[in-house]
């Protein structure tokens, strides 16, 4: 997925992507608050210099956790404040164009931030105010990134189509490239964390335990059946599977540790902040061309749909019953999917069968991503109404041709989604009304 594109991925994943490090954020002292002033004014709303040092940070710890290189001082904030001019023209447009989002799925999008940092919601919140950022400037940032992105999807998705001639012709380009260096690929890890305050000892003591998992793992024991022995990891139910991903959405020591690897072997035990990870090298793919294996999710749904006869707030009150109920043994998914979802899979007790990466819409995807087998999530809104998700199984799966085609498609179709996504941001921004502000001297 290139960069320009990943502003079309879930809310969540937005708001991870400028959100997470806030977290960790070190809040601005007085003295700089105190000498804030407007930089940026964005159809008569103004920007501060206070937020595009707050991005600034975030940026900035975020590249540090994933070991990148980030531009000179002054060109990252003409970039950040670039950024910040594009986002905030979207949400008016947004706003103009009646885009809402409801308290419900900012809990959803906050609830998530704080499970992808393996948190719960109530630390979350209190490493936030420890740093200095407030609940609720946190929540109005989550609302414009799902704003955003149901802008997004509505503006561009239904405009982008790829036909089978294209595909003919991506598939003969991508067999008549030359060898290159793989672009994406599919690591498994066993995490062994190391506590933040590990005394020596403690730290040996879980480095060696690493090493046993590595030593194990090269002698061809299981390394899925490793992962769920012994991996702290939050992939730990699935092997350690973490999926195929482009270069840049792995921390750079993963890289540094695995792209020289072939492919099904194991590294040496890799530190960062969290602990020691011994990375198994799965799939990797070359020069942009369709993997010939991929991660498949089989899982079930109950979708309720929006109208003015069931609002959004009824149906996710609606499905959080089904939930309680199911979770008491007092009732069978399958069952309640025949009796209430309105989809077409309720006939088959709401199977949607196997799955293949980028085939549902994205906020669905990332949800069943994050599932353990046998997990039902809490309700999950999309364009298409409200849905409680249960994760059946999880599935290493070599490719059909016919699937490959597939695969190739969705590839495609992002290469184009990424393109129009480009022309339509230059557009947006071209119709607002910008003025720069010089500085107080």
């Amino acid at each position: 997925m290139c960069k320009s594109h990943r502003f079309l991925v879930s809310a969540v994943a937005a708001a991870m992507v400028w959100l997470a490090p806030a977290v960790h954020a070190q809040a601005q002292t007085a003295s700089t608050r105190q000498a804030d002033y407007i930089v940026a004014v964005v159809n008569s709303e103004p920007i501060t210099n206070h937020e595009v040092q707050l991005r600034i940070q975030r940026v900035a710890q975020q590249a540090a956790q994933d070991g990148a290189r980030l531009p000179a001082r002054d060109e990252l904030a003409r970039q950040v404040l670039e950024r910040l001019i594009i986002e905030r023209a979207q949400v008016h447009l947004a706003k103009d164009s009646g885009v809402r989002v409801d308290e419900a799925s900012i809990d959803q999008a906050e609830l998530t931030v704080a499970r992808n940092n393996r948190l719960d919601v109530a630390e979350l919140r209190r490493r936030m105010e420890r740093d200095g950022i407030t609940r609720a400037q946190f929540r109005e940032d989550l609302k414009e990134q799902i704003m955003l992105t149901r802008l997004r999807e509505r503006e561009i998705e239904p405009k982008v189509k790829v036909s089978d001639v294209e595909i003919d012709q991506f598939l003969r380009e991508q067999a008549t490239a030359p060898s290159a260096e793989p672009t994406e690929i599919n690591l498994a890890q066993i995490l062994v964390t190391v506590p933040e305050n590990a005394s020596p000892s403690e730290v040996a003591a879980r480095q060696a335990r690493a090493q046993e998992v590595l030593k194990r793992a090269r002698a061809g024991e299981d390394f899925v059946g490793l992962a769920r022995a012994y991996s702290d990891g939050p992939e730990r139910e699935s092997g350690g599977e973490m999926g195929m991903r482009s270069l840049d959405r792995y921390p750079t020591l993963f890289l540094d540790a695995t792209t020289k690897l072939a492919v099904g072997a194991v590294s040496e035990p890799v530190r960062s902040g969290a602990g020691f990870h011994v990375l198994k090298v799965l799939d990797k793919k070359q020069a942009g061309g369709p993997a010939t294996s991929t991660t498949q999710n089989h899982a079930r749904h109950i979708l309720l749909r929006v109208s003015t006869q069931q609002t959004e707030a009824a149906a996710r009150e609606r499905l959080l019953g089904m939930k309680r109920r199911l979770a008491a043994g007092q009732a069978d998914f399958a069952g309640l999917a025949r009796a209430s979802s309105q989809d077409g899979s309720a006939a088959e007790g709401g199977d949607l069968g196997w799955s293949n990466p980028g085939q549902f819409v994205p906020e669905f995807e990332e949800v069943v991503d994050n599932l353990k087998p046998g997990e039902i999530s809490d309700p999950v809104v999309t364009r298409f109404g409200v849905h409680l998700i249960q994760l059946i199984e999880r599935r290493q799966y070599t490719l059909t041709t016919r699937e490959q085609r597939e695969v190739a498609r969705n590839m495609v179709r992002e290469r184009k989604l990424d393109e129009a996504y480009t022309s339509w941001v230059q557009d947006v921004r071209a119709r607002a009304y910008v003025e720069m502000r010089e500085p107080p001297q």
